[in-house]
């Protein structure tokens, strides 16, 4: 075993430890609930805690299973992440070879470029190329109604579902010195710090949450909540220095930024989905609602992670 599968390990172990705790507690908070009148919010509670374990397991396996599996999961997420937002957009008829070539070419293409470590061509290829192409297409089919905002839900769909993910599984190539073979925990760094940041807020918004940050779009997302989450987060990314390439307190400064990342993530993704009159942007997460609405705060953290890891600590 090498010493990255055994960090791996150890560090999934963790997880599964805090995962088996909150098991208990939701499983005592449910056995005194009232026979016959069981709480909604211990139901919601149960259902995020079962839909946790399923999700760590199928990261973990994708761990362990290296880059293919990897970029294999998140090509996977992104195409569910699309599906959902193509919902929500005012995409017609005259888009079907837009979205059949979103979907099907732009996409997979997207992550076998990652997958083959081409980093000149990935990081410009959505922003450059299938920006131009997919407004081309629509517009051969001469429907000009609702042209403009039609090209531009499409094209934002994919910076996020597809060119922001892209950038999780894009962190196994970065060459660092002295630290081969292990960069699949800083994917590991990067979920647990923003996903802990998401899980942090709301405890700290339910024990002192007084004033709202941004009503209209999140009711229960408090000032107080969201600076102790995001502190909270930065001492757990300090705690997991030993998994990445960074000292302690470049750790924590990582993990303060991709929080930070995290939240505003959340707060843009639900400006969209209040625009659209809805509450989740899907149902195929028990107690999370849709695949975007779990990995909103990941997408909008990895590109920066990914940067700013590139830019001072990689030789590529």
């Amino acid at each position: 075993m090498t010493s990255a599968n055994g960090d791996l390990l150890r560090l999934l172990a963790g997880v599964a430890a805090i995962l088996v705790s909150a098991s208990l507690i939701g499983w005592l908070l449910a056995r005194r609930a009232p026979a016959g009148s069981p709480d909604a919010t211990i139901i919601n509670l149960n259902d995020r805690i079962r839909a946790w374990w399923a999700m760590v397991i199928v990261l973990g396996i994708a761990f362990l299973l290296g880059r293919t599996g990897v970029v294999l999961l998140f090509a996977l997420l992104s195409f569910a992440a699309l599906r959902e937002f193509m919902t929500l957009t005012n995409a017609g008829r005259a888009d079907h070879w837009t979205l059949a070539t979103a979907f099907f070419v732009v996409l997979p293409l997207q992550y076998w470029l990652i997958w083959d470590d081409r980093y000149g061509i990935f990081s410009i290829f959505i922003p450059v190329y299938a920006f131009l192409l997919l407004p081309m297409l629509s517009a051969v089919r001469g429907q000009t109604q609702g042209f403009l905002i039609r090209v531009a839900e499409v094209q934002w769909a994919l910076m996020i579902c597809v060119y922001c993910a892209s950038h999780v599984p894009a962190l196994l190539f970065l060459d660092i010195p002295g630290y081969a073979g292990r960069s699949v925990l800083l994917i590991a760094f990067l979920v647990v710090v923003v996903q802990s940041s998401d899980v942090l807020q709301y405890i700290w918004g339910k024990l002192a949450g007084r004033r709202k940050v941004a009503p209209s779009l999140s009711p229960s997302k408090t000032v107080e909540g969201t600076i102790g989450g995001v502190l909270s987060a930065t001492l757990v990314g300090a705690a997991l220095w030993w998994i990445t390439p960074f000292s302690p307190l470049k750790a924590a400064a990582m993990a303060l930024v991709i929080s930070l990342m995290g939240f505003a993530g959340g707060l843009v993704m639900s400006a969209i989905k209040r625009d659209r009159g809805v509450k989740d942007w899907g149902h195929g997460i028990p107690g999370h609602g849709g695949f975007i609405d779990r990995l909103d705060s990941v997408v909008f953290a990895a590109p920066i992670f990914f940067h700013l890891t590139r830019y001072f600590w990689s030789v590529a």
